[in-house]
């Protein structure tokens, strides 16, 4: 598997090619017949060699790429291959900060991505390792190499925007499902347009029209079950914030991060991401996220008294107004803390411990969204009826769980596929009628979107 290889770029694109070890051998060696290298002759063993790490002289990198590209269908360099001085790092979140070999990088994540289809094919970082990279990103800038400017003007910079802005909505109303491979489609484009350059007069909209680009390429990966592909775009997008000259741009992103932390069983790393975001974030809406979100990791760790803390710290924040709110945060208000409060309330409830009822703080985030937020709405819907049958109200319960899956149907997202799985772990103990047709449904639903596969 690439993920035990010394050469994870060439064995993630052997991979691809469907191809076995030993037909490669056989293409490369016709290949190179045909370009007069008539004592190149590899067989299998030699390819697997190759792939463990063995690094092969010239000209048998350019003949490897010749021939994957031939079976792909796609141009790829040696350097693509891991078979020469730079290529794009694909078994690691972290970036070089150098803008035009970061853009490479991120070309090689997005081609892989579009071209392989698979979820496993890439490591999920966690641990130090994620920790480290997301402080390096956010303190990091980047130096520029290409003097050349041919890749934006401010036309195609007005389009970029405006095509994120389509993206963003649509991901928010439908979820991203439907949208994913389009997304990582323009950031490959972007990527692209970087290489060429970017004027410095363009450069903070360009960069941070990609930081919003790469942070949705992140969060619909993340919603399609591909987690490790997630984390990736989220690290450039914290880079692109760097360059674009907006450090809370990247702590925003790093609590989505920190949100697949949560989400996946690792509130430790969670909150490791939480403390450097809480370190550099300096717009109050900015610090009021984070402190919701880390008063909602310790509540997943069952910490009440810390929970209540962030939780009463964004609550004063939100209260006090959160002034000019920039647009990639404009989600984060009342409604999301609230949402905050109740997932918060409900886990707490898990343990015992007594901290208000997680039906009310849905029912209040419910009323406060606004409009165009479907997938979220969904959420919150599905989470009011969940806590409506931990509380001991099957018939409400029942009621909120019809409304809610008539909503659900119409989102492809598995964050919506995991509240549906809570909400039949909370209906278990109840047999009636109407518990058992909202159990029913709730089950195919659940099983059309699995969320178990963490690539």
């Amino acid at each position: 598997m690439p993920s035990r290889s010394s050469n994870a770029h060439l064995a993630l694109w052997i991979t691809a090619t469907g191809l076995s070890h030993g037909e490669i051998a056989r293409r490369i060696a016709a290949e190179a017949t045909r370009q007069g290298h008539r004592q190149i002759a590899p067989d299998a063993t030699r390819v697997r060699r190759w792939i463990d790490g063995e690094r092969p002289r010239p000209p048998v990198p350019a003949l490897l790429a010749a021939v994957l590209s031939d079976a792909i269908g796609q141009a790829i360099t040696a350097g693509d291959l891991g078979l020469a001085a730079q290529g794009p790092t694909l078994d690691s979140i972290q970036l070089p900060l150098l803008t035009e070999t970061a853009a490479q990088t991120l070309a090689g994540w997005t081609q892989m991505d579009l071209f392989l289809d698979r979820r496993d094919t890439l490591k999920l970082a966690l641990g130090a390792p994620l920790i480290l990279a997301a402080e390096r990103m956010l303190g990091g800038t980047a130096r520029r190499l290409n003097r050349a400017a041919k890749g934006f003007d401010a036309d195609t910079t007005a389009a970029l925007e405006e095509v994120i802005a389509f993206f963003t909505k649509s991901d928010a109303s439908k979820g991203g499902g439907l949208y994913r491979k389009a997304i990582v489609a323009q950031l490959a484009e972007v990527a692209s347009r970087i290489e060429g350059g970017v004027p410095p007069s363009l450069k903070a909209r360009v960069f941070a029209a990609t930081a919003d680009l790469a942070a949705l390429a992140g969060w619909v990966s993340h919603d399609c079950g591909r987690y490790a592909t997630a984390q990736r775009y989220w690290s450039y997008g914290i880079y692109a914030a760097s360059e674009a000259g907006q450090p809370d741009r990247g702590v925003e992103i790093v609590t989505r991060m920190s949100h697949q932390m949560i989400y996946l069983g690792h509130p430790g790393d969670a909150l490791g991401l939480l403390g450097i975001a809480a370190a550099k974030a300096t717009l109050p809406a900015t610090k009021a996220l984070v402190a919701s979100q880390t008063g909602r990791v310790h509540a997943a760790l069952g910490d009440a008294q810390h929970a209540e803390h962030h939780l009463g710290q964004a609550d004063d924040l939100v209260a006090g107004g959160l002034g000019d709110i920039p647009a990639w945060v404009d989600y984060f208000d009342a409604s999301e803390h609230a949402g905050a409060r109740a997932v918060s309330a409900r886990d707490l409830h898990s343990i015992g411990s007594r901290h208000g009822r997680a039906s009310i703080h849905f029912t209040d985030a419910l009323a406060l969204r606004k409009p165009g937020f479907d997938r979220v709405r969904v959420m919150d819907r599905i989470g009011l009826a969940a806590a409506l049958f931990d509380e001991g109200e099957p018939e409400q319960a029942a009621q909120a769980a019809q409304q809610a899956l008539n909503e659900a149907a119409r989102i492809d997202s598995t964050l919506v596929a995991s509240r549906l799985n809570t909400l039949l772990g909370a209906a278990r103990p109840y047999k009636t009628a109407a518990v058992n047709a909202v159990r029913a449904r709730a089950a195919d639903l659940a099983a059309a979107r699995p969320t178990t596969i963490a690539a």
